[in-house]
């Protein structure tokens, strides 16, 4: 038996909004078990013994279609995988005013191709680099939103295949 997270794009901000009760109940009847949902920003925890993870992925992206009626994209990964991730990140995750952030993908390219477009960003303090499969990203608090690439990071183009979370998310859901 495997633990997975599955991490939504996009809910409870934008117009989508989805309750994890009923978020939880989707992936458990989608065949999933142990499931249990983690803050309210679509962070979902749920044992399996399948390993076809682009398989798991489109039955849960399936699911959540048919549920809520909207495009819905995840990235997914076994807890191994996460626990890389966290421990990987390479910058103060505890600096005071800033924001450890991991870009995740179903598409690793797309980060490449993030981390490409951001060199000709007048970035100023933030700082990227690319990780195994992430892309970790440093900025200050406050700046999130307004910050290049966090503009270039919003864009149409990536919106089905990267998600961002938060380090400090990302350690609670392990």
């Amino acid at each position: 038996m495997t633990r997975y997270v599955a991490l939504l794009r996009g809910v409870n901000v934008g117009g989508i909004t989805i309750k994890m009760a009923d978020l939880k109940e989707t992936v458990g009847d989608a065949g999933f078990t142990n499931v249990k949902t983690v803050l309210a920003s679509g962070n979902v925890l749920f044992d399996s013994d399948r390993t076809d993870s682009a398989g798991i992925k489109a039955d849960i992206e399936a699911a959540l279609r048919e549920r809520f009626g909207y495009e819905a994209w995840i990235v997914l990964l076994d807890q191994p995988t996460l626990a890389r991730i966290v421990d990987d990140f390479p910058f103060d995750a505890e600096r005071e005013g800033w924001h450890p952030y991991v870009l995740l993908s179903s598409d690793p390219a797309m980060l490449t191709e993030m981390l490409t477009a951001a060199a000709d960003l007048e970035r100023g303090d933030e700082t990227l680099q690319l990780g195994d499969g992430v892309l970790y990203w440093h900025v200050e608090r406050g700046r999130t939103l307004q910050s290049p690439f966090g503009k270039l990071s919003g864009k149409a183009r990536y919106k089905s295949t990267t998600t961002n979370r938060n380090l400090r998310t990302l350690r609670k859901l392990l």
